[in-house]
């Protein structure tokens, strides 16, 4: 069975980002095969890897709605999915990308989200990691998208009300008693210098074990906007020296 990392966290807390220098991360110490989950309707985890799908769960969903609607076949909607879901997953070396994409038309999120942890359920036997990005916010709590995990780590940017919406997905997680081994906190784009007495006091606060703090990087905002993907920034990027800092420490605490 595949070991399990999902990470949350609110909008701009650079989610995605700690996500591909993840996967990064273990292709560069042989942790491949890997499975990438996009979970985010606001799906660009495949834009920073250098993977771009051809089509998406939600699509296929759809898809299926307007086969049934059409010709009302005998195939259910989860056996076509199934069948098409090769479509769906872009393989490249060493590591598979898996796309949700946005809901289905107006109607509810729920039931593709449903599809994507039967089909993680399915395929996750053929990998030694998966590394899911999540939407922001506490839906996929709620829903249990993130439901079985080895770990979670919950991303904030240096602010108070950032590190507030953390604790609120940590004690959600809690409070849902969602099946995940240990969870933790990991700060972004920090100053020059780290997180100053207010920050601290706020994370003792909360309660949550820190795991890291990766620093505002000019590189990632540069690849970040001309659209390349992350693999390909140097080996000194302040990001990626602290990355490789805090996955050292969380492959030692797993």
């Amino acid at each position: 069975m595949a070991f399990t990392i999902a990470i949350a966290g609110k909008g701009g807390t650079g989610k995605t980002t700690l996500a591909a220098l993840l996967v990064r991360y273990l292709r560069e110490h042989g942790g491949e095969p890997i499975l990438a989950v996009d979970a985010d309707p606001n799906a660009n985890l495949g834009e920073t890897l250098g993977m771009r799908p051809e089509v998406t769960i939600a699509e296929l969903l759809d898809e299926a709605v307007s086969l049934q609607k059409a010709q009302s076949p005998a195939m259910t909607k989860e056996m076509y999915i199934e069948y098409r879901l090769h479509a769906a997953m872009v393989e490249g070396r060493g590591v598979d990308l898996l796309v949700m994409g946005g809901p289905e038309g107006p109607g509810c999120y729920c039931y593709a989200n449903n599809l994507l942890r039967h089909f993680m359920d399915e395929l996750s036997g053929g990998y030694r990691f998966v590394v899911m990005d999540n939407e922001a916010g506490l839906e996929h709590l709620s829903r249990r998208t993130t439901d079985s995990v080895d770990v979670l780590l919950v991303t904030s940017d240096p602010t108070v009300r950032g590190l507030q919406a953390a604790a609120r997905i940590d004690r959600l997680a809690t409070r849902l008693k969602t099946r995940i081994g240990a969870r933790y906190l990991v700060v972004t784009r920090a100053p020059e210098g780290g997180l100053d007495s207010v920050l601290e006091e706020e994370i003792a606060r909360s309660g949550m074990s820190l795991l890291g703090v990766v620093p505002y990087d000019p590189a990632v905002v540069e690849f970040d906007m001309a659209g390349r993907p992350f693999a390909g920034l140097p080996g000194s990027s302040p990001a990626v020296l602290a990355c490789r800092g805090i996955f050292d420490r969380l492959v030692v605490r797993c």
